[in-house]
């Protein structure tokens, strides 16, 4: 039977870290994505966790059974969250702290597989993305599901360098953590199957694996038939080509320069550390296992290949933000490549060389996911165009757009003469709304119009159509900086 020593590099009191270092590495990485936090205010998809976190928990579970019950678990947690406030910082703070999670185990990672200076660096590195900063500053379950993805790798390591039973149950609790924060994470599982199972010299510990895998994936098994069943929500989603995967280094870095650098530093250090591997342990030097090379490509590589084979196998799911959790795993291979690559001064020269790079190179999407429409749906812009005049009134293109103004408007909006009610729709985002148009409009000289998209959207919406049809015709209309942002249109009755 072969020793555990070969499972995993041994650590020595030279590359053990101090027990806070990767907790400091993690606060430093929180802190870098929360930064941003109060610059860019909500967009859509914040706004859909506010309406469903300030439900009750019965709404929540209705809600779940028609629309986002992937997100349930999130959706429970931001629930009781959002009692203490529903200001953006404090939506967005659950997001930053699981960023610094995610970046105290790279870093005890990094060292389990290589050195501190390998986890340290991966961490680094890990705070400097542009992806970070983004969905660290965000109110969804994404950064969660990162944070998730690297306890479980974290915790399979710990448990094949001495697969005593209670490790197995962490392992498997960190399984269904990953499976609770976001469906698609489960795509990086196969990665650690595929260690455990084919290249791991133990074979025995595939089936010690397994059952913690099954019970763990169980909530992964019920929210994908919640999700396959509600596959008519994700219907805007496009059918994606294979020429998708050539802006994968884009989407994990958040940003193409950063993104394309790290990916040659990571697989082209991996392919080196792997011929390397051999004559270094027989020199005596640190180096990374092969098979846990093979689970940190599988990290990467895997999950962007598996969600294209769901795009085109059952139906279309390939979104970008769905793959951050590819983020930490691009994070660690650079990081273990140039910690491994390199020895003594030359190794922390080139560590830090390639985070100031990596960091340097992102610098313009840092910026940018840090201006008040960072996250692409102006919002208070849009309640800025609004200048209301007596009898006034506002309709939306979108029902659910109405949910925005909802947060960020205030008692001088024009008035909502379609709306029924105050709550939200139990079975979705939108809201009840009246279908005689012409007659809610009765008497009125002036509607203000909103939609989310571009101008030219405008005239395929019913309401827009209505509008028309009652004898309103487009004044003025003004678009938000990006795509697909908020479109705020003045329409007027001649008279």
């Amino acid at each position: 039977m072969t020793s555990t020593a070969t499972l995993a590099p041994p650590i020595t009191p030279a590359t053990r870290p101090s027990r806070s270092s990767p907790w400091w590495a993690g606060l430093a990485a929180g802190a870098v994505a929360f930064s941003g936090t109060g610059a860019s205010t909500l967009n859509g998809d914040e706004i859909a966790t506010i309406s469903a976190a300030t439900r009750s928990l019965s709404g929540l579970w209705e809600l779940a059974q028609h629309i986002d019950g992937h997100f349930l678990p999130y959706y429970v947690f931001i629930h009781f969250w959002a009692m203490v406030s529903t200001a953006e910082l404090w939506l967005r703070l659950p997001s930053a702290i699981a960023i610094a999670v995610a970046a105290g185990f790279l870093v005890e990672l990094g060292r389990r597989l290589h050195s501190t200076r390998a986890g340290l660096t991966a961490a680094a590195l890990f705070a400097v993305l542009p992806s970070v900063s983004y969905y660290g500053a965000f109110a969804r379950s994404y950064s969660f599901a990162a944070a998730a993805v690297v306890v479980s790798f974290w915790a399979l390591h710990r448990t094949v360098e001495s697969p005593a039973a209670r490790r197995w149950v962490l392992y498997g609790v960190s399984v269904a953590l990953v499976c609770c924060t976001h469906l698609f994470a489960v795509l990086v599982l196969p990665a650690q199957l595929l260690a455990a199972g084919v290249l791991l010299p133990r074979r025995t510990l595939l089936l010690r694996m397994l059952p913690a895998l099954a019970v763990g994936g169980v909530p992964a098994l019920m929210l994908g038939l919640v999700g396959y069943g509600e596959r008519h929500a994700i219907s805007w989603i496009p059918q994606r080509g294979p020429d998708v995967l050539l802006k994968f280094p884009k989407m994990a870095a958040g940003a193409t320069e950063p993104g394309v650098l790290l990916f040659a530093v990571a697989l082209a250090g991996a392919v080196l550390l792997w011929l390397a591997s051999r004559g270094s342990r027989a020199a005596g030097r640190i180096t990374v296992d092969r098979p846990w090379l093979v689970a940190l490509l599988g990290w990467l590589l895997l999950p962007p290949l598996l969600l294209l084979a769901v795009s085109h196998l059952v139906t279309p799911v390939y979104v970008d933000r769905y793959l951050f959790v590819t983020a930490p795993a691009l994070a660690l291979l650079a990081g273990l490549a140039v910690a491994g690559l390199f020895r003594g001064r030359s190794a922390v020269v080139a560590c830090c060389a390639l985070v100031l790079v990596a960091g340097a190179a992102g610098v313009p999407q840092q910026l940018e996911v840090r201006e008040v429409n960072g996250r692409f749906e102006d919002i208070p812009w849009a309640v800025r165009k609004i200048d209301t005049r007596p009898g006034d009134a506002i309709v939306f293109g979108q029902s659910a757009v109405r949910s925005r103004f909802d947060y960020y408007g205030d008692d001088s909006m024009p008035d909502d003469v379609l709306r029924v009610g105050s709550a939200p729709e139990p079975d979705g985002f939108g809201y009840p709304e009246r279908d005689d148009v012409a007659e809610a409009l009765a008497g009125r000289e002036r509607v203000w119009v909103v939609w989310r998209g571009a101008k030219s959207a405008g005239p395929r919406f019913d309401r827009v159509k209505a509008l028309r049809g009652a004898g309103f015709t487009q004044e003025s209309a003004w678009h938000s900086a990006d795509l697909p942002g908020l479109t705020v249109a003045l329409y007027t009755r001649p008279q």
